[in-house]
């Protein structure tokens, strides 16, 4: 089972967090405060985040400064940011937060509902893609077993590919419904990269699984690598 996402949520005022917290508490996921641009690295060693607010004005370590150290990082480079501001300097710096690696750029005071809806598409994206990185750990495993003389048996190979093939149909259909609704609405150009990536990746993991089935082919297909 998929465990709650995390969300980082990055401002150095106290009441900053708690509005933060009391706009998102409605997508019931994991919200993980940090106060500087410090601690959110430090937050980012252990853990892994759906998506991070990001706030820019900070004293010490400013947001653009913290979002450059994020994408620097293998662990944390493909981590959504979003930027929050309570000033507009223009369109200059509204850029500088793009080019540091920025999702999108929101300037306070924000509407509640709209940063939600937001958050909650890079969720579901992240949801969606632990749900992979799990059928291809299954995969996996049935490829290591394979190979092992006694293994498994014919019966119980043919039960892990069929649970395999209606757990990743499952993952395939969500993806789809994700999708077309990114579709439908004025969706952020990285969430719906990302969606594509996503679909990328099941479809790699569909054709492993099918070369696994019986008269496809005596090659061992190569699982799909998660990024």
């Amino acid at each position: 089972m998929v465990q709650k996402a995390k969300i980082l949520l990055v401002d150095d005022r106290p009441e900053n967090l708690l509005a933060l917290e009391a706009i998102l508490s409605a997508l019931d996921q994991t919200l993980v405060r940090a106060s500087s641009g410090e601690e959110a690295l430090k937050a980012l060693l252990t853990d892994d985040f759906a998506v991070i607010l990001l706030d820019v004005q900070m004293p010490g370590m400013d947001g653009f400064e913290t979002a450059a150290h994020i994408k620097r990082r293998e662990r944390t480079r493909d981590i959504p940011i979003i930027f929050l501001t309570a000033i507009n300097h223009g369109p200059h710096h509204t850029f500088r937060g793009y080019a540091a690696g920025a999702v999108d750029y929101i300037s306070k005071p924000f509407d509640p509902w709209v940063l939600r809806a937001k958050v909650s598409v890079f969720v579901e994206l992240y949801m969606k893609n632990c749900q992979l990185r799990e059928q291809a750990a299954l995969l996996r495993l049935q490829l290591e077993g394979g190979g092992k003389a006694g293994a498994v048996t014919g019966k119980e190979s043919a039960g892990l590919l069929a649970e395999l093939s209606a757990r990743l149909a499952a993952v395939e259909e969500q993806a789809e419904a994700l999708s077309k609704q990114l579709d439908d609405e004025s969706a952020d150009a990285a969430a719906v990269a990302t969606a594509a990536h996503l679909e990328r990746k099941l479809t790699g993991l569909r054709r492993a699984l099918d070369a696994l089935e019986p008269g496809t082919g005596s090659g061992s297909p190569s699982v799909p690598t998660q990024n």
